[in-house]
């Protein structure tokens, strides 16, 4: 299976810091906030991943090389106009969808470039006839309504459920390439839209993740989670030298 993160976004909550540096480069605890995602992903066994990427793109490409140095085989897909998250997945699914015997109807892991999360991603499946699977958070503080609403493994809109609680969706998930069908490519759109039809057709499921989770957008955020991290990181896991980056970045 295949994992893509999404770290085409302007970062512009987090300027002035992103006015000359990607947010995914952006440091936390002494490493760029993307890498954290690759080691995990290369942890969970995921040995090819796509990143997509617009502002200040080639410093992306510049900095992570092909991922040789966490034993993963990086592909990016570049956008020249900002896609958004549907727009961009759609994008990047020939580089997602392509095996050595063609064309695959295997799903894939999309991960949000601007979240942290200690969510279990080798344990991350879609149910049969599923088109996607979200994994759902408790409400921060500045998202106190939430995005769906789970019950019984399935998500469905807030509306359609007034009575109940939303959760907010963690930015991690597993998808169908069919959830894509119908959509044209280099067209601006949003994912969440997607997610909505297929949940009115029963066929988007989800979990809860009761463990760490943080959207880093905003200067507040990333100081927090930067304590957090200098909390809570082991010695194994704590960042590498900057000349290390560089050294992969050349040797890729």
């Amino acid at each position: 299976m295949k994992a893509m993160i999404l770290a085409a976004g302007y970062g512009k909550r987090l300027r002035p810091i992103t006015l000359s540096i990607p947010k995914p480069l952006v440091p936390v605890a002494g490493k760029p906030l993307i890498t954290y995602h690759i080691e995990r992903l290369a942890q969970a066994g995921f040995k090819e991943l796509v990143i997509n990427h617009g502002w200040l793109g080639e410093k992306i490409e510049a900095a992570l090389g092909s991922g040789v140095g966490w034993g993963v085989n990086i592909q990016y897909s570049p956008e020249g106009v900002p896609l958004e998250t549907g727009g961009g997945i759609y994008k990047a699914l020939p580089l997602l969808t392509r095996s050595l015997t063609g064309e695959s109807d295997d799903p894939f892991v999309v991960v949000n470039g601007d979240v942290y999360t200690d969510v279990c991603l080798k344990s991350l499946k879609l149910p049969e006839d599923m088109l996607a699977h979200l994994v759902m958070v408790d409400n921060p503080d500045f998202h106190p309504e939430g995005d769906f609403c789970l019950q019984e493994g399935m998500l469905f809109e807030k509306a359609a459920m007034p009575e109940k609680a939303g959760l907010t969706f963690s930015g991690v998930s597993i998808l169908s390439p069919s959830l894509f069908a119908g959509c044209q490519r280099g067209k601006t759109f949003a994912l969440a839209p997607l997610l909505v039809d297929a949940m009115k057709q029963g066929r988007v499921s989800g979990q809860y993740h009761n463990g760490f989770w943080t959207d880093v957008g905003s200067v507040e955020r990333l100081q927090a989670l930067e304590g957090y991290l200098n909390d809570h990181l082991q010695p194994q896991d704590r960042p590498q030298s900057q000349n290390n980056l560089q050294d992969q970045s050349r040797t890729s």
